[in-house]
């Protein structure tokens, strides 16, 4: 099972921070053996701990993503088991799914 630490502050700077998240992240090292990740934003540290089950190459995390003139990032566990179905809806409704990093 993967895991994810972070902690946000919307009225400071805090990227400074990401060590915090680093200390936090390593604790779950059990839970996520393979890989870990790190975000860091103005006001949002994210880490994520991985254990490498399905999709090694596209599972990274933090997982980044621009839509229109925003840019999104998210860590979370779990799969999507019905991914294929909803990405068909969405891009129907105009999204796409190209994604960066």
């Amino acid at each position: 099972m993967c895991g994810f630490v972070g902690f946000t502050n919307l009225n400071k700077d805090i990227s400074k921070d990401i060590n915090i998240v680093k200390i936090m992240n390593s604790r779950l090292q059990k839970r996520g053996p393979d890989e870990e990740g790190y975000y860091s934003d103005n006001n949002i540290n994210l880490g994520h701990r991985r254990l490498t089950i399905i999709d090694a190459k596209n599972g990274k995390q933090p997982m980044s993503a621009r839509y229109n003139d925003t840019t999104y990032t998210i860590v979370y566990n779990g799969q999507i088991y019905n991914k294929d179905e909803i990405k068909i809806e969405l891009e129907e409704l105009g999204y796409d799914f190209k994604r960066i990093f």
